[in-house]
C-alpha cells in the first residue's frame, strides 16, 4: 500500500485555478512535512516565470519547454524560507490530457533533480528510518483528475508507487511550534582567504563540525528533558471531550551543547597552518513546526536542530553570494571590512499556524521583502503579516591598532577574518513575552 498525503484544501483550489488554461503546462513545488504514518502538504507553489516571460505567457506550452535548471533553482531558494520541520515534498505539473503519455517521465526527472539540488547544501543527513519518498503529482487541466505517485530518493532506479491524495480543511491550523534562542561561539581556521569560494569552502567545513555538536546537544522543552519516544503533548490538559487543548504559545526550548572534553578523554586535535580565521559569536532565533497528530518528542527536537543548522548556514551562503555580486573590483587588500549578515523575517500563511521566513539585509525595505515573498511563494504577503525576529544594529568600522612590526605580523598571520554576531536584546511588554533581537557583523582583516 502506498503513502497517504493529507492536503490542505486551499492547495486543491490553487491547483484547480491553473486548469482554466487547458493548453498551458504549469510546474511547481509541494511543501509540507513527513511522518511515519502519513505526509502533510500545506502549500503548492508555482515555479516563478523567468525574467523574459511576460505576464500573459507565464506557463510552458509543452513539456519540452520545462526549464529543469530554473525549477531546481527555485527549489533551492525556497528551501531557505522553510523553518524546521518543513520540506520540499515533491513537484507537480498541471498539463493537458494529450501530454499525459510523457508526463510521468517529466515528473520523475524533476522530482529527483529537485531533491538532489536541495540536498547538496544540507549540513545534516536523513536518518535511515526517515521517509525517503517524494511525491510527483499530475493534474489534468481538462478533467481535473489527479494522479499521485511517489519515488524513493534513495534509489535512483526506483519505480513509481501509487499514493493517496486526500484534502482536509485547516490541516495546519493547530500545528505545534518550538522556539529557541541559541548562543553560538564558533572558531573556524581558514587555509586561504584570497578568493571568496575558498572562504565559503572553509566556512562550510567549520559549520559542518559545529553541526555535529548541535546534533549531539541536549534539548530541554519548557525546562524539562523528555524521553525521545514520548509524545510531545503528553501531560497537556484535555477538554471535556477528551481532546488536547492546544496552546497558541510555542514550546520554549533550551539547548545545551558540550563545551569541552573531560581531562581523561584523549584529544584528536591537529595543528593546522592557516592564514586567518572566522569567529561567529552571538545568538540566533530558531523555530520549528510539527504536526499535531501525536507527535513524538524526538521528531520535534530533530526539526528544531535542523532549523538551527540551516539558518546559520543559509545566512553565510547568502552573504557570500552578495559579496560575489557586489564586491568592488578596485577593493583589494583592505585592512578591515564589515559586512552585515542578513537577519530573519517571518511571514504568516493564511489559514495556518505555520510561518515561513526570509533573510533581510539592513538596507532592504519592507516592500522588497514583500516582493520576494510574492516571487518565491506566489502569494501576497501584507506588511503587517511580516514579523522581524532579529533587528540589525549599526556596524562600526574600527580598524585595530597594530603595535607589532611587519615581521611579527607576517609570522602570526597573513589575514584574519572575523564574522561576528552582535547581540541586541529588545524587550517588548506584551503578555510579558521577551523577544530577543540579534545582529550580525562580518569583519575582514588582511595584510
Amino acid at each position: 500500500m502506498g503513502r497517504s498525503y493529507f492536503v490542505e484544501e486551499a492547495v486543491g483550489q490553487y491547483l484547480s485555478d491553473f486548469s482554466t488554461k487547458p493548453k498551458a503546462c504549469v510546474t511547481g513545488l509541494l511543501i509540507g512535512q513527513c511522518s511515519p504514518q502519513r505526509d502533510y502538504v500545506i502549500l503548492a507553489i508555482r515555479t516563478p516565470p523567468r525574467g523574459e516571460q511576460n505576464e500573459s505567457n507565464k506557463n510552458y506550452p509543452k513539456l519540452a519547454d520545462i526549464d529543469e535548471e530554473w525549477v531546481t533553482g527555485h527549489a533551492s531558494q525556497l528551501s531557505r524560507m522553510l523553518p524546521g520541520g518543513l520540506l520540499v515534498l515533491g513537484v507537480f505539473i498541471v498539463a493537458a490530457p494529450e501530454l499525459a503519455k510523457d508526463i510521468q517521465n517529466a515528473l520523475r526527472k524533476l522530482v529527483f533533480s529537485v531533491e538532489k539540488s536541495i540536498g547538496k547544501k544540507r549540513l545534516w543527513n536523513f536518518a535511515e528510518e526517515e521517509v525517503s519518498d517524494r511525491v510527483a503529482l499530475h493534474l489534468c487541466s481538462a478533467t481535473k483528475k489527479i494522479l499521485c505517485r511517489t519515488y524513493d530518493m534513495q534509489d535512483p532506479k526506483s519505480s513509481a508507487k501509487p499514493a493517496d491524495w486526500k484534502y482536509q480543511s485547516g490541516l495546519s491550523a493547530f500545528w505545534l511550534s518550538l522556539e529557541c534562542t541559541i548562543n553560538v561561539n564558533i572558531h573556524i581556521p581558514l587555509s586561504a582567504t584570497s578568493v571568496n569560494y575558498e572562504l565559503e569552502k572553509n566556512t562550510r567545513n567549520g559549520l559542518t563540525r559545529w553541526a555535529k555538536q548541535i546534533e549531539e546537544g541536549v534539548f530541554l522543552i519548557n525546562g524539562q528533558a523528555k524521553d525521545d519516544d514520548a509524545e510531545l503533548l503528553e501531560g497537556q490538559k484535555k477538554s471535556s471531550r477528551g481532546n488536547i487543548q492546544h496552546s497558541i504559545q510555542p514550546f520554549d526550548v533550551k539547548v545545551l551543547t558540550q563545551l569541552s572534553q573531560s581531562s581523561g578523554h584523549r584529544s584528536t586535535a591537529t595543528v593546522q597552518v592557516c592564514s586567518g580565521s572566522i569567529n561567529l559569536k552571538g545568538a540566533m532565533k530558531c523555530r520549528a513546526y510539527i504536526h499535531n497528530n501525536k507527535p513524538k518528542v524526538k521528531d520535534a527536537i530533530q526539526a528544531l536542530k535542523r532549523d538551527i543548522i540551516n539558518t546559520l548556514s543559509d545566512r553565510c551562503e547568502i552573504l557570500f553570494e552578495d559579496l560575489l555580486i557586489n564586491e568592488a573590483p578596485e577593493k583589494k587588500n583592505s585592512e578591515r571590512e564589515y559586512h552585515a549578515l542578513p537577519h530573519r523575517a517571518f511571514a504568516s500563511i493564511a489559514g495556518s499556524n505555520v510561518m515561513l521566513c526570509d533573510y533581510k539585509f539592513g538596507d532592504e525595505t519592507a516592500g522588497e521583502i514583500q516582493e520576494r515573498f510574492f516571487e518565491m511563494l506566489d502569494q501576497v504577503v501584507h506588511g503587517e503579516a511580516i514579523h522581524i525576529a532579529e533587528e540589525i544594529n549599526i556596524v562600526d568600522i574600527n580598524p585595530p591598532v597594530d603595535n607589532t612590526d611587519d615581521t611579527q605580523q607576517m609570522q602570526l598571520t597573513k589575514a584574519t577574518l572575523l564574522l561576528k554576531f552582535q547581540q541586541n536584546i529588545g524587550v517588548v511588554i506584551a503578555a510579558a513575552v521577551a523577544i530577543f533581537a540579534v545582529a550580525f557583523s562580518f569583519n575582514y582583516f588582511s595584510d
